[in-house]
């Protein structure tokens, strides 16, 4: 049993240390895109990123940083459809029910932001922008980042040096970049 158990932890490692290798997207790259989960648990699919839209990667729903920086985009999704935007996907890699919750938390009236769970980290991972969170939140999670996206590739990429903070990532920012 130990060698079982010794195997499946140097299995998993060596899984998380493929996933924090992967090279960080680039503008100009085309977005990979893996299957996510919205409103349903049991059923994943792939985001539509043809027009131009917005994904914002976070490090967990209700965390502070992140239900001080999401409500923004909330309040500000009128702006952001004037601007072109097709979509904001808020993405974390967490479960679908927390991201359910998170979404009725921040905006009861309802938004047309979308939350979306990346519960097995594989959308994230793909796009390098993962790092190892064990020590506060459990395990790795998707760093502060955002993407404009024009019909599947990167326009813009920018990803906060410190995931406590909201410079580049802020929805005043991204506002003014459109």
């Amino acid at each position: 049993m130990t060698s079982f158990v010794s195997g499946v932890t140097h299995a998993a490692h060596s899984a998380a240390a493929n996933i924090l290798e992967t090279a960080q997207i680039k503008e100009g790259e085309r977005i990979s895109v893996k299957p996510v989960k919205e409103n349903d648990p049991r059923q994943r699919f792939n985001i539509d990123l043809s027009g131009k839209n917005l994904i914002l990667g976070i490090p967990g729903a209700f965390t502070p940083t992140c239900s001080s920086q999401v409500p923004q985009y909330v309040a500000d999704y009128d702006k952001f459809k004037a601007k072109g935007i097709k979509d904001i996907f808020v993405v974390s890699i967490n479960d679908t029910y927390v991201m359910k919750a998170w979404k009725e938390n921040l905006a009861p009236q309802g938004t047309g932001v979308r939350f979306i769970a990346d519960d097995r980290g594989e959308f994230t991972g793909t796009l390098g922008l993962i790092f190892n969170a064990t020590e506060e939140l459990g395990g790795l999670r998707a760093k502060r980042y955002v993407i404009i996206a024009q019909d599947g590739k990167a326009e813009y990429v920018g990803v906060e040096p410190d995931v406590s903070k909201t410079t580049v990532t802020s929805a005043t920012t991204l506002i003014e970049k459109l």
